[in-house]
């Protein structure tokens, strides 16, 4: 491992920022409506078997290619396999997370915005039928999510300039475990709702003639993508893991936090579907049309818990999109600093501003 290189200070600060990876949008905003899609209880099976057989291992692969290597990616690459060929999937590895993240962000953004309108109770006392509204209203405007695209990036930027102990380590341990509760709440408060039943049973109830190959390649897509697998943020990620670090520990906990926190966001997400009456299939904006519709129509009666949930509910997505574009950009900085000897915050400002125009561009 490269001298005086930063490494995470325990094995609960490993765990925690390898779920921060693994559990983001992909959990929160992507799994509810692509269980949807699938056919509910049959997809997230077939999500789980994925995750198991194919996931888990791959996982283990990268991430003893990071620790061995004690790189970034790049230099993981011709360390362990010298060769110009190999060069190629080493600098593969550093553009692919800046490519996700430059649209990741723009998703980010929107939970930033309507966590936002939250706060200023844009959900209580209003219409519920009108709420539905709110989201493609934002979407196909200009200043709004140009603007909360900018902030959710440029937040993100800054956690990973403040280093791997202070900026990255430091979010993840506070925030995961934080992520976790306001999850749970969420799931109890969405399981209390009338109609939940339907939601709970969309969900534990497998219809396996849903299962096409064109959803089995969505559970494996979701599985390889939850789990950060084939983007250069596991192999990053380990080379910060100490030698005496249980890689298979840390790896096995990962995987299921992040498959616990799936589920728990299929259970909090589903129920409140069928409450407002909402197609389960309906797509990426399901989470932004679907609970602003439910915490309105709870506004007529209680407006101030259906506040709090907003706000809760807002919350949690923004969290969890931050701990996975931080991941993200984690592996332009890496190579940045290591490969061409630029301080973390000026190699932070250059990954900002080359995601920010192709971001820009997605957010358009």
């Amino acid at each position: 491992m490269t001298k005086n290189r930063e490494t995470f200070g325990s094995r609960f600060a490993v765990i925690m920022t390898f779920a921060g990876s693994a559990i983001g949008l992909g959990n929160i905003w992507r799994f509810p409506y692509l269980a949807g899609e699938g056919g509910g209880a049959a997809f997230v099976l077939l999500y789980l078997a994925f995750s198991l057989l194919f996931s888990l291992p791959i996982f283990m692969v990268e991430s003893i290619i990071g620790r061995r290597s004690g790189a970034n990616c790049m230099g993981a690459v011709r360390k362990l396999a010298p060769g110009k060929a190999w060069r190629l999937l080493g600098a593969l590895s550093v553009i692919t997370p800046l490519v996700i993240v430059s649209y990741y962000s723009v998703v980010g953004g929107w939970s930033f915005e309507f966590f936002l309108k939250s706060c200023g109770l844009a959900f209580t006392g209003c219409d519920p039928e009108s709420v539905k509204d709110l989201f493609p209203a934002f979407t196909s405007s200009f200043w709004g999510p140009s603007l909360c695209f900018t902030a959710f990036l440029a937040l993100s930027c800054l956690i990973v300039a403040s280093g791997v102990k202070k900026g990255i380590e430091k979010f993840s341990k506070y925030s995961i475990p934080v992520l976790f509760l306001m999850m749970v709440l969420i799931m109890v408060y969405s399981l209390s709702l009338d109609g939940a039943g339907a939601g709970v049973r969309y969900l534990v109830k497998p219809d396996f003639s849903k299962l096409t190959l064109p959803v089995c390649a969505s559970a494996l897509g979701q599985s390889f993508y939850s789990l950060s697998l084939g983007m250069g943020i596991i192999i990053t990620y380990s080379s910060y893991v100490d030698k005496k670090e249980n890689l298979l520990a840390s790896g096995t906990w990962t995987a299921f936090f992040d498959a616990i926190f799936a589920l728990m966001a299929g259970f909090a997400i589903m129920p409140a579907v069928f409450t407002a009456g909402i197609e389960p299939s309906s797509g990426p904006g399901l989470i932004f049309e679907t609970l602003p519709f439910i915490f309105a129509k709870m506004g007529i009666n209680l407006p101030v818990v259906s506040a709090a949930a907003a706000i809760l509910f807002f919350l949690c997505i923004c969290i969890s999109a931050l701990t996975s574009s931080v991941s993200l950009i984690e592996v332009g900085v890496a190579y940045l600093v290591e490969e061409k000897g630029l301080r973390r915050g000026t190699a932070a400002l250059t990954v900002f501003a080359g995601t920010w125009v192709a971001g820009m561009l997605c957010s358009l």
